[in-house]
């Protein structure tokens, strides 16, 4: 096992849970049994979090596995490894994906051909640097996702070992 990280599905409507489970459970190559709880940030839908541990890149394999789904909100997080930036992706219906390196120190990290990009788009009147760069820092997802994690707050987290 070389990486680990952290599932937070933040709301799913309860029909969508064993599919979920399902999903990452595909992507895990083990069997998944998340412990799912009401999420009090929004009516009539649950939450659940699971540590996981696997080789580099299941987080991106999980994401992929989930966004397609327009009724959940997740994050999901995969710390750095020998070799691996770590990363952080989320998903909420509005917003779509977002996906961030993350540096040793927790900080996203975005590349300079982006920000070269974003500089010269700005330039042009194409856009407003600011706005840009709170997209690539995540926040407009942040936004959306804090009311969520802190609804979540102290609630079970579970163990997922990927097979090996």
């Amino acid at each position: 096992m070389s990486a680990r990280g952290v599932l937070y599905v933040h709301s799913a409507q309860p029909a969508l849970c064993p599919h979920i489970e399902w999903a990452v459970a595909g992507v895990l190559g083990v069997p998944v049994d998340l412990t799912w709880t009401p999420q009090p940030a929004a009516p009539n839908v649950v939450r659940a979090q699971a540590e996981w541990e696997g080789r580099a890149g299941i987080a991106a394999a999980i994401t992929s596995s989930l966004m397609g789904w327009q009724r959940i909100r997740f994050e999901i997080t995969e710390d750095g490894s020998p070799g691996v930036d770590g990363s952080r992706h989320a998903y909420t219906p509005t917003l779509g994906a977002f996906t961030a390196v993350i540096g040793a120190a927790g900080d996203i990290m975005i590349p300079e051909d982006r920000l070269r990009a974003v500089m010269l788009m700005a330039a042009q009147g194409r856009c407003v640097l600011e706005d840009e760069l709170d997209k690539m820092l995540g926040k407009p997802w942040d936004e959306e996702l804090e009311p969520f994690r802190y609804a979540g707050d102290g609630a079970p987290v579970r163990w997922l070992h990927a097979a090996v």
